[in-house]
Parts: structure tokens; sequence; C-alpha cells
């Protein structure tokens, strides 16, 4: 569920994307109410001293971590759109990715590697990244995560293609569950021209190299 107007003081900046310092102090009140009720419940004592200040940091740590609700992406791509003759594999690769998943509400984390082929348009290079960001930051799940930045992009930009592949670990299988430290799950996305397996093979090589 969206928490727009969570955010009334808010500064944005020119392309749409926001840092968030303030927060809303009734929402923040609300929230720490319940986080203190959760340290209540599992047997803690949300007066003592270490704790006195735990549920609002929480509580601010969590609208953080889930501000992608109140965010744009097409908005962030449209506002550094160009128009460029340039039809060549465009790639961002290595992009932090940090999320929460859905499940358990236990971060997942890794790496997102983005390619598009460009139709007439470009994007500055800084909003890949920052789109990953607007749809990370929600509750999530790995391969909804892959093809919402998939769609937005090709949905937005109209290009010949996207790919994308995505890395993570998630904490939901490492902290607990089957408690597995070292597994990695890899989620892969394609339009268009990466359909095939020519361009698919190139996009996949060039990921995994390394440069110098």
């Amino acid at each position: 569920m969206s928490k727009k107007n969570s955010y009334p003081d808010r500064d944005a900046g020119i392309d749409g994307y926001v840092k968030i310092d303030r927060y809303n102090p009734e929402l923040i009140d609300n929230l720490s109410e319940h986080y203190k009720g959760v340290l209540q419940q599992i047997g803690e004592d949300p007066n003592r001293e270490g704790l006195l200040k735990t549920p609002e940091r929480v509580a601010k740590a969590m609208l953080f971590l889930t501000q992608g609700y109140d965010l744009d992406a097409k908005e962030i791509l449209t506002s550094a759109m160009f128009k460029e003759e340039y039809s060549q594999m465009v790639i961002v690769k290595d992009i932090e990715v940090y999320s929460m998943c859905e499940h358990h509400m236990l971060p997942f984390f890794g790496k997102a590697h983005i390619a598009y082929i460009p139709n007439g348009h470009v994007v500055g290079l800084s909003k890949i990244p920052r789109i990953v960001d607007v749809f990370a930051r929600r509750l999530q799940v790995q391969e909804r995560l892959t093809n919402e930045i998939r769609d937005c992009i090709q949905d937005t930009l109209n290009p010949l293609g996207v790919g994308i592949v995505i890395e993570c670990r998630h904490l939901c299988m490492s902290m607990r569950g089957v408690q597995k430290q070292n597994s990695v799950t890899t989620t892969s996305a394609f339009t268009g021209e990466f359909l095939k397996e020519k361009t698919r093979t190139e996009f996949l090589n060039l990921i995994s190299s390394r440069l110098g």
C-alpha cells in the first residue's frame, strides 16, 4: 500500500529522485508504538536504556527502506531522456541492490546488471541505478523486482530491447529456514532483441567480464 503524503516536508530533486531526511512525526509516532509492542511481545523491556529510542529508530529505518512506494520510476527516467542516434547495447552493471523480502521482511541484497538497446533515445546513466532503488525499496520478491525494472525501462524508453540479471543473497535463507549462507539467487528478464540468443549471449559475456 502506498504511503503517499507520508513525507509532506521532503525536498524533491530536479530529476524526481528524493532523498528523505525528514519524516512525518505522526506516522513515526504511530509506527513507534507498534514496534514498542513488538518488543514487549518478544519478552523485552522497551523502557530499558538501550531500547528507549529503538522503536523510533526502527520506524524511521522502515520508512527509508520502503520509500520506493512514494517514488515514480517513469518520472525519473523521463527527466533525463535525450534524443540520440545510438543503437548499440548500453550496459550498467554491478548496481548494488538492497531490498526486503515480503515473506519474512528480512533483507536480500546483491547486484543488478541492466542493458538496453536505444531506439532513438538514451537516458542519463545515473537514472538506471535510481530506478533500481525505486523498486527495491519496497517489500519485494526478487522475481517481481526483476520484471518491474525491465518493464519500466521498456515501457518508458521504448528501446529495441532490455536485458536484466539480478544476483542476490537472501537472509531469509541464510539466517533462518534452510540456513544456507552461501546460496545466491539469480533472476533474469529480457525483451525485444535480448530474446535472441546472439544478443543475450553478448550481454551475459559483457557483464561477466572485468575491465583491465
